[in-house]
């Protein structure tokens, strides 16, 4: 242990204060890589959404055959979450990362192949395994590369990749297949070229802090300022023992379902409410996810002021999220919008809502648990978001066919935030350091 590590594990926030901040960024730019694989997850993801309308006249599709592409997809990226949660912990974020892409890059090939719900549910599980493994190790990156005190930022901008992949998505779509007059798998094929290009990227310049060549002493000390844990490992059922892993998993599996329904469902949604097309439905998609841009980084920037100011972690994630919690309340009537730019507004704010919120619900593994249980944690929270999401897909779908209203949806999205800000909050009060118990690594 470096002396500077072991100050730190006297007086962490003393040390973390006396370090200046760095000259390097190299910090930095592992976390736009990461905001660029975030986006090329999105984009590849919801590809598939933005043709449905047009692949739904082609091969007749019913909205409940389209909630079993998305709700299985759905599925197998939750139990992708929890493989890639126990993996990370084991290989780091750096092949983690290589594995994840090169596994979603095949699925989104192979959609070119088929043309009925029923293979599309097949192509893209290696998608939605492959795609599980974004936030695990994006997030185990950030916890490497990024102190205490900037995490939260870092995670809130490589979390707007989200939503920079939902505004590009429909404009290159639209452009490839409205614009160009391709056939639709063009649009399958294009947006799977840019992932080779950030495997290659990744590979070339992705390395821990301590064994970067370009990362300068002044950097180093600003990113090993705060104290580390020794390595070890940790099981689910270990995990599963701690309050704080329920706080965490409840969050996540009630407030994913809003997100991943909004990701899958919006150009339908303005298809059957407003009538627009794959030629037209592009700049409402981009208004929403503009502003949920704003939201991921206003979020996290919120939350990583107030801990400035000094006030204590859990009171400044939470006092965000509350925040955040109240922007979503009007979404409720988006459906009774006589205008879409009116729908767009309330869809948007819910939508900037979420990325607030989630922003700082992501950062509860960095801010209570140890590094080498924080995979696991990540991964079980995925799993809990994906079988909420599988549930609100599945019933959508059914709902759409039976009744042909998106209303109850959207009057659940309006309140989902502050219920799980209510139960996250009874889990976890007092937003504590969590002890876990290790196992050493073989």
């Amino acid at each position: 242990m470096s002396e500077l590590s072991q100050a730190a594990a006297q007086a962490p926030d003393a040390v973390a204060e006396a370090v200046p901040k760095p000259r390097g960024r190299v910090r930095w730019i592992i976390c736009g890589l990461l905001f660029a694989a975030v986006v090329l997850s999105y984009i590849d993801r919801l590809v598939l959404g933005v043709l449905k309308p047009q692949l739904e006249g082609l091969y007749g599709w019913t909205n409940t055959g389209y909630g079993d592409i998305t709700g299985y997809f759905q599925v197998c990226y939750g139990l992708g979450f929890l493989a890639f949660g126990w993996l990370i912990d084991r290989i780091g974020p750096r092949l983690g990362y290589l594995l994840a892409v090169g596994m979603w890059t095949f699925g989104h090939f192979a959609q070119v192949l088929v043309t009925t719900t029923t293979g599309f549910v097949i192509a893209r599980i290696p998608l939605a395994l492959g795609e599980a493994g974004t936030y695990p190790s994006a997030l185990a990156a950030a916890s490497q590369w990024f102190p205490k005190k900037e995490r939260a930022l870092a995670i809130g901008i490589f979390n707007a990749g989200a939503n920079v992949g939902a505004i590009v998505t429909p404009l290159l779509v639209s452009f490839i297949v409205a614009g160009l007059l391709l056939d639709w798998r063009w649009a399958f094929i294009v947006t799977g070229l840019f992932n080779l290009v950030w495997l290659f990227a990744w590979w070339r310049f992705y390395r821990r802090p301590a064994d970067h060549p370009r990362l300068s002493v002044e950097e180093r000390r600003w990113i090993e300022a705060e104290p580390t844990e020794d390595t070890g490992r940790t099981g689910f059922l270990n995990m599963l023992r701690h309050r704080e892993t329920w706080a965490y998993m409840s969050g996540r599996f009630l407030i994913d379902p809003v997100w991943w329904t909004f990701l899958f469902w919006l150009p339908d949604f303005f298809n059957k409410q407003y009538g627009y097309d794959l030629k037209s439905f592009g700049p409402p998609l981009v208004a929403i996810y503009l502003l949920a841009d704003l939201g991921a980084i206003a979020g996290g920037w919120y939350s990583s002021h107030l801990l400035k100011r000094g006030v204590a972690a859990g009171r400044a994630r939470k006092q965000a999220m509350f925040a955040c919690a109240l922007f979503a309340l009007p979404v409720m009537f988006a459906v009774k919008a006589d205008n879409i730019w009116i729908a767009v507004a309330l869809i948007g704010l819910a939508c900037a809502a979420h990325q607030g919120f989630s922003t700082n619900l992501f950062a509860l593994p960095g801010d209570q648990f140890p590094r080498f249980a924080q995979g696991t944690l990540i991964g079980l929270g995925g799993f809990a978001g994906a079988v909420g999401g599988f549930i609100a897909s599945k019933s959508l779908g059914v709902l759409l066919d039976r009744v042909g209203s998106y209303e109850p949806f959207f009057i659940a999205c309006g309140v989902a935030y502050l219920v799980a800000l209510a139960v996250f909050h009874l889990l976890n009060p007092r937003y504590r350091n969590v002890v876990v118990e290790r196992h050493a690594r073989s």
